[in-house]
């Protein structure tokens, strides 16, 4: 299910299982190059598995840039705000701690969130699967740059969209899943982040597996979906040890 030319944002919530909640919740945006959008693998798949563990999923279908690179960044921040709380559209469903999750082109979507986000757009955490982070033209996924940026787009645009020069002691604890073989989005492009986030202190964890290329998501047909899984959970738990649910 690839969703073309979206031009209105929407939220699609899974509320978290009432006997596993956790008091989390997850905006997940799927990937796409920033020109669509794989709202099963990377949206709706990932999100059902989070509301078993407890923790409520809102797969955010995200505006298309079209060259206005501050629009998908509006949906996250609004999507965030709703599901904390603090506006209107997800009452029932909100949680006191929200993170953004993202593949690929959204989860470059969630690092832009991760690195500049407001005081009342502050995720939890975040997890990046296969993540787009640098725009740098070595590293750079060239689809999402001109999808995002457009073709003739300034040095100083690509830089401030590199979001592994935009980490601070301040960005939220991230997890990033990638692997070795991705041939789509480069695997330095997480290391480059995950190095970043170590330098400032900030809680992170990388997972390199050994194949699966680009794109898996929440595929079951994923050779290390089962151990990904598990890796999450744990991950999750270990942020507040206290609120951790037994995995399903």
């Amino acid at each position: 299910n690839r969703v073309r030319n979206t031009s209105e944002a929407t939220l699609y919530i899974f509320p978290a299982d009432k006997a596993k909640v956790t008091g989390q919740a997850v905006v997940i945006c799927p990937g796409g190059g920033y020109g669509m959008l794989a709202m099963d693998h990377e949206g709706y798949e990932m999100a059902k598995w989070f509301a078993a563990n407890g923790i409520t999923g809102a797969v955010l279908k995200y505006r298309m840039p079209n060259h206005h690179p501050e629009v998908p960044l509006e949906d996250a921040v609004q999507a965030l705000r709703i599901m904390a709380g603090l506006e209107a559209g997800a009452t029932g469903y909100t949680a006191d701690k929200v993170g953004i999750v993202g593949s690929s082109a959204g989860g470059h979507l969630a690092a832009t969130l991760l690195t500049r986000y407001e005081a009342t757009s502050r995720p939890a955490f975040g997890i990046l699967f296969y993540p787009v982070i640098s725009f740098d033209d070595r590293w750079a996924h060239r689809g999402s740059v001109q999808n995002l940026l457009g073709a003739d787009s300034t040095e100083t645009m690509k830089t401030y969209y590199s979001n592994e020069l935009q980490v601070t002691p301040q960005t939220p604890p991230t997890l990033l899943l990638l692997s070795n073989n991705d041939g789509t989005v480069k695997p330095r492009n997480s290391i480059m982040f995950y190095e970043a986030l170590r330098e400032n202190r900030v809680l992170t964890a990388l997972y390199i597996f050994p194949s699966g290329g680009h794109g898996w998501g929440f595929r079951d047909t994923f050779a290390y979906h089962e151990i990904m899984k598990t890796l999450i959970l744990q991950w999750i738990a270990e942020l507040w040890p206290e609120q951790a649910s037994a995995p399903k």
